[in-house]
């Protein structure tokens, strides 16, 4: 990730922002929530998990374990009564064992690196998923990733398959989230999503 994506004023940033007011009467999450709940991942690793949106959404503590390299996101994970590492505590961590997950999940992640170091985030995190397991890459479309100055790369649909090619996992369904792909040129919160396998 870039610098200022593992700076504490990062992850103040991400608080405030899904702490507005609004966004808590109206549950902005709620489809988020339902999506990713649907895809029945089972015990997740969350690399990249920030203050704990996803982990929070799966169904907290008991569905999985987060990654991230911005300590005061995880100490906020934590907070929140889930369980997050930052990665040298992670490599430490009873959960660091081959095949411990049934799945991978990378969300709005991948913008964050140049081509090559999301291939290697995604090929160093894939061991601790079980063989047959699964792997949901999400990225921001083109709303959303303007509205971040610490993204670096655009991710769309045909990079995230071949992203997960390249980490050997075996593409299976990628579409655009919660609205049609045009929509993703105005509405920030759009998303690219790709459900892959990890093969043998």
């Amino acid at each position: 990730m870039t610098a200022s994506s593992v700076e504490p004023d990062y992850a103040e940033r991400l608080r405030t922002k899904q702490g507005a007011w609004w966004k808590r009467v109206l549950d902005v999450q709620m489809p988020y929530r339902v999506h990713i709940r649907r895809q029945q991942l089972g015990f997740v690793l969350d690399v990249g998990c920030g203050i704990g949106r996803s982990l929070v959404n799966l169904g907290g503590a008991s569905a999985g374990v987060g990654v991230d390299p911005n300590r005061d996101a995880v100490e906020t994970c934590r907070a929140r009564g889930l369980v997050a590492y930052t990665p040298e505590e992670f490599a430490a961590s009873p959960f660091a064992q081959p095949g411990r997950f049934d799945a991978l999940l990378v969300a709005h992640v991948l913008e964050h690196l140049t081509h090559a170091a999301a291939i290697a985030l995604i090929t160093e995190y894939l061991p601790y998923v079980r063989a047959g397991g699964r792997a949901m890459l999400i990225t921001p479309q083109e709303a959303g990733y303007r509205s971040d100055p610490t993204h670096v790369e655009f991710v769309d649909l045909s990079r995230l398959d071949e992203l997960a090619r390249a980490a050997d996992l075996v593409p299976e369904r990628a579409y655009s989230f919660p609205f049609p792909r045009a929509l993703g040129k105005v509405f920030k919160y759009n998303e690219f999503v790709l459900l892959a396998r990890k093969s043998g």
